[in-house]
């Protein structure tokens, strides 16, 4: 059930729109992070794998258009014209896309997820 810009939408509503979107365009080792507490930043984080510069550039592009269209949210996009590595702040949910090697190098989740945690 999507949302409209006139209902209000939690945060959940949110991730699980994010996470579809990203399962439809084929995403790869999706995490999902709750943030919840830990930071003022948002309530979550998703990171997920795209196998090329032009899957995660797409992946990012549809993102945000079903985001605008379905919630009214306009994003705040970092990094979409080189395609390795796309941030994509939604508000609540922050969005990181990368291509397999560059998610490898920065091991951006292991900076949010306990010691010792395997990511969901």
């Amino acid at each position: 059930m999507a949302a409209s810009a006139h209902q209000p939408f939690t945060s959940e509503d949110l991730l699980e729109r994010i996470l579809t979107s990203l399962d439809d365009d084929k995403a790869e080792d999706v995490t999902q992070i709750d943030l919840r507490g830990k930071t003022s930043i948002g309530d979550y984080m998703v990171v997920a794998t795209g196998r090329s510069t032009r899957q995660v550039a797409a992946m990012s592009e549809k993102l945000t258009e079903k985001l605008k269209h379905e919630f009214g949210i306009s994003c705040k996009v970092e990094g979409k014209d080189t395609g390795d590595w796309v941030l994509i702040d939604t508000g609540d949910v922050i969005v990181h896309l990368f291509r397999p090697e560059v998610r490898e190098f920065y091991q951006i989740e292991k900076m949010w997820l306990p010691a010792g945690a395997a990511a969901s």
